[in-house]
């Protein structure tokens, strides 16, 4: 049995205070144990995040860059992001792909990496809504999870956690039905053939994350906005 995963992904929110407040306040809320708690914050935030936060959740960071080092101006490194106490770091958000020009090729590099600095890494796939109009949301998910997965063996891929952001949710409050976020996570599930988890992301809330988590192959949820609310994330750990 897979260990239910709540993830924050705060993007570009909060400032050090703020965040320390946040984490001060999730300390101190009852919270099911039978659940794992990441919060991702801005990197400016992640050291006060793990010095502040409960040893039992984990900090995340929202992207990395794949080289150890180098000429990469305003980039972070998988050692810096270990450095500051992170446990987990975000790879391949449609946002860093939509904006910042990341790539199947570099999500798949960033895997390498996160893998050999002992991060585990949250690897974001998804469609366009004109992608899902057009029948094509599984061509495009196996497309990703192919290329990000390629050459793995099946010990490191049980070491990924994989989260389905349809792209057309994320943000427009627009959630999938638990029925298609079922379908393409079962197809997910089918590509990886190991006991990996599967997280959904895209507008959830407190309203929604019950009827997702009691689908199947959904192993727990990357919360974006949500998340920015204290006693809304919390009613999603505690679902």
């Amino acid at each position: 049995m897979l260990t239910p995963l709540l993830v924050a992904n705060w993007k570009m929110n909060k400032t050090i205070a703020e965040a320390e407040a946040f984490a001060l306040a999730l300390n101190a809320a009852q919270r099911t144990t039978e659940r794992e708690v990441v919060v991702c914050g801005p990197f400016t935030t992640l050291n006060a995040l793990r010095k502040t936060l409960s040893p039992e959740i984990g900090v995340g960071a929202q992207t990395m860059h794949q080289a150890e080092s180098g000429a990469f101006t305003g980039e972070i490194s998988a050692t810096m992001v270990r450095e500051v106490g992170c446990s987990h770091v975000i790879i391949g958000h449609s946002e860093r792909r939509q904006y910042f020009g990341e790539t199947d090729a570099t999500v798949h590099e960033k895997i390498l990496t996160a893998l050999h600095h002992n991060l585990i890494p949250i690897v974001c796939v998804g469609e366009l809504l004109e992608q899902r109009q057009n029948n094509e949301t599984e061509t495009v998910v196996t497309t990703q999870i192919h290329a990000a997965l390629r050459e793995l063996s099946a010990e490191q891929i049980a070491k990924v956690v994989i989260a389905y952001e349809p792209i057309w949710a994320i943000g427009t409050g627009l959630a999938a039905t638990p029925e298609q976020a079922q379908a393409v996570h079962a197809l997910i599930r089918a590509l990886t053939s190991v006991q990996t988890r599967i997280l959904y992301g895209g507008s959830v809330t407190p309203e929604n994350i019950k009827t997702l988590m009691a689908q199947p192959d959904i192993n727990g949820g990357l919360v974006g906005g949500a998340s920015l609310d204290v006693q809304k994330f919390l009613q999603i750990i505690n679902y």
